[in-house]
């Protein structure tokens, strides 16, 4: 997995839910990025901001609450080329990666 520089994410805003720790990205998820010509930081920005994505009515619910009790958080966007990429921030907030789905 590769690391993203913070500086180029710029994701400290005040809109921030949760912190993401170490953002990191697992070589199927840059490839899917590359291809599609998008820069992953809005992405991030929506993960952080509460915006979960192409998740269903149930791991919404399952977001809110983890916003509550520090559990694992995902979202799930779909890039201009039909790829799906997840964003998992871990419960403890320590790391948050993006990975397609069936990397996981």
């Amino acid at each position: 997995m590769a690391t993203l520089r913070k500086s180029n994410l710029s994701l400290h805003k005040p809109s921030a839910k949760f912190p993401l720790g170490r953002v990191v990205a697992t070589p199927g998820a840059l490839e899917a990025l590359q291809e599609s010509g998008e820069d992953p930081s809005p992405y991030l920005r929506r993960h952080n901001g509460g915006d979960w994505g192409e998740v269903d009515e149930s791991d919404r619910r399952e977001n809110e609450v983890s916003l509550q009790n520090g559990f694992r958080i995902l979202s799930a966007y779909k890039l201009r080329t039909d790829v799906t990429i997840w964003i998992i921030t871990e419960a403890d907030r320590s790391s948050t990666t993006i990975l397609l789905p069936e990397e996981y």
